[in-house]
């Protein structure tokens, strides 16, 4: 039996992942893609390299602690560059690669998405509510 090159096992493996198995790697990528603060993130970057004070004050309600390790996980990922700039005091800028960038259009169209049927889907939940009052899922809905 020949042996396979690295390619080729490479390849083999990325024909098998499949995120309905709890043991598949990109279940975990998933995961991590899918809070909210990559999401606004990943669409704040996309108007080009910004500083973390500026990701700071324009998505409210995200802490200096959560900003900070959602930003380690996007550059770890490889979906969020971490350029400094030696000065007084020294610069950080933040954007997005290519890879990000990829995931950032992705994140675009469901932030858009949500405003854009936000009432749709609060008035289905006031109906839902309504009709099963025995039944409370907390502000930050299910999942």
């Amino acid at each position: 039996m020949p042996t396979r090159t690295a390619e080729q096992r490479r390849q083999a493996e990325k024909a098998a992942y499949d995120a309905y198995l709890a043991a598949c790697p990109t279940r975990k990528l998933l995961d991590e893609i899918a809070g909210k603060w990559v999401s606004l993130i990943l669409v704040a970057l996309g108007d080009g390299p910004q500083r973390y004070s500026d990701l700071s004050r324009r998505i409210a309600g995200v802490s200096q602690k959560m900003l900070t390790q959602t930003l380690r996980v996007l550059e770890r990922d490889g979906l969020v560059r971490r350029e400094v700039t030696p000065a007084v005091p020294v610069r950080v800028d933040y954007s997005l690669t290519p890879l990000g960038e990829s995931l950032r259009a992705l994140m675009a169209g469901f932030k858009e998405w949500a405003e854009a049927n936000f009432e749709a889907v609060d008035a289905a939940r006031t109906d839902y509510d309504a009709r099963t009052p025995d039944l409370t899922i907390g502000p930050d809905g299910a999942g």
